[in-house]
């Protein structure tokens, strides 16, 4: 009995660790599951890409790549360890519905296709894109995700991928650029945004809350890797174009279009955009909603404290974040589900996917001054969201300590 109660904690555990799960929440589930089956739950030691667990006569150790975020069985996972908690599922009941959680299907190809493509659009708008250059980066956004299922997917590795998925990308938006038809840095901010690496990045800040600090630096080391490929892809196409056309294209930073920047514009963006990213990891559809309006929140609270309050982009970052996480939590407790399927899409319009554009371009272009700048901004933005989710996170944990 303890052994099968070991071995179903640890399939829980391999399936929730799989598809995006942080690490403190795969221990929670296999220990709710352990516990309830007469088994100790010391036997479990959880790493970012693997499972040790020990039992007397039982041992197992997994090695567990993280495949691609599939939050669904995520949260089907966290449900169903409640239900064995509360005695409405037997441990041949829960083996059978891990079995067929492990099964589950990702959303349709096409469904996730226009969640790539709106959300391209909408974070393309966010960073005040006109409506032309919004729907160039929609259309681009929609041959990106194309490119992932089916060629990336099937036959690149993780590097491969993001290094020709960030170069076909922005050789698109050269394309259209040099058709004189769209402003080039808010195109491609907008299309490669699809590659920004959300789940390892978030995951690994909530890693380092928790204090899980091995888990925490691997994802987000993966997270960084992640963002260099895609910055050596976009380097790349902009060094061929310079080879095929004998100059580098010139941009002379942002352009912002006076009507997508309006609050009635930017809001309806951000919900859109975070919303489809939603899709893209697989949230169950009805938590799209909660999860466009985490994105929403956070967004109005970043353009509130810069465009009226003054604030700098890093202090506007934290103070977004803060909100962000708070408005997860409060979703996560309205709904019953893993905090971590709306904080992972809602943190989305704070992430400084901006900075790896203007950084790899700055480079190749031989202006290494805003190189520097541009990239020392990003890594300022990146901090503020790690402290951001960790400020919230400990004084939440304090407070119900105390209570």
């Amino acid at each position: 009995m303890k052994d099968n109660a070991l071995e179903v904690a640890s399939l829980a555990g391999h399936i929730m660790l799989e598809n995006g799960a942080e690490i403190a929440r795969v221990e929670e589930v296999m220990q709710r599951i352990a516990n309830k089956f007469g088994a100790d739950s010391s036997n479990f030691f959880v790493l970012s890409n693997g499972i040790f667990t020990t039992g007397q006569g039982y041992a197992n150790v997994e090695h567990i790549p993280f495949h691609g975020a599939q939050l669904d069985k995520v949260v089907e996972v966290n449900q169903l360890s409640r239900d064995v908690e509360s005695g409405l599922c037997s441990l041949d009941e829960a083996h059978h519905r891990l079995l067929t959680i492990r099964t589950m299907a990702p959303h349709p190809k096409w469904e996730q296709i226009v969640g790539s493509a709106l959300g391209s659009a909408g974070f393309c708008a966010i960073f005040g894109g006109s409506v032309t250059d919004c729907l160039i980066s929609l259309f681009i956004g929609l041959v990106l995700w194309l490119f992932v299922l089916y060629c990336s997917s099937r036959y690149l590795s993780k590097i491969t991928a993001n290094i020709a998925g960030g170069a076909l990308v922005t050789a698109i938006c050269i394309a259209f650029y040099h058709l004189g038809i769209c402003h080039l840095g808010n195109i491609i901010i907008g299309a490669i945004i699809p590659l920004i690496p959300g789940v390892p990045f978030t995951n690994g800040i909530r890693d380092l809350a928790d204090e899980d600090y091995i888990a925490g630096a691997t994802r987000l080391m993966d997270a960084l890797m992640i963002f260099l490929c895609i910055a050596l892809g976009v380097s790349i196409a902009f060094l061929i174009d310079r080879q095929i056309e004998g100059r580098m294209i010139l941009l002379d930073g942002m352009q912002t279009d006076p009507f997508t920047t309006q609050w009635l514009f930017q809001l309806p963006a951000s919900f859109v955009g975070t919303s489809a990213f939603a899709i893209l990891f697989g949230v169950p559809r009805r938590y799209y909603l909660d999860c466009g309006l985490c994105g929403a929140i956070g967004w109005l609270v970043y353009l509130t404290l810069i465009r009226l309050v003054g604030a700098s982009p890093a202090e506007a970052t934290l103070f977004a974040t803060m909100m962000v996480v708070g408005a997860s939590y409060w979703f996560a407790h309205r709904r019953g589900c893993p905090v971590i399927v709306f904080l992972v899409c809602g943190i989305f319009p704070l992430v400084p996917g901006a900075g790896v554009f203007w950084t790899s371009y700055n480079i190749v272009s031989d202006q290494l001054s805003a190189a520097l700048a541009s990239g020392f901004l990003a890594v300022k933005l990146t901090f503020a969201i790690v402290f951001g989710i960790i400020i919230f996170t400990e004084a939440r944990r304090r407070l119900q300590f105390n209570k």
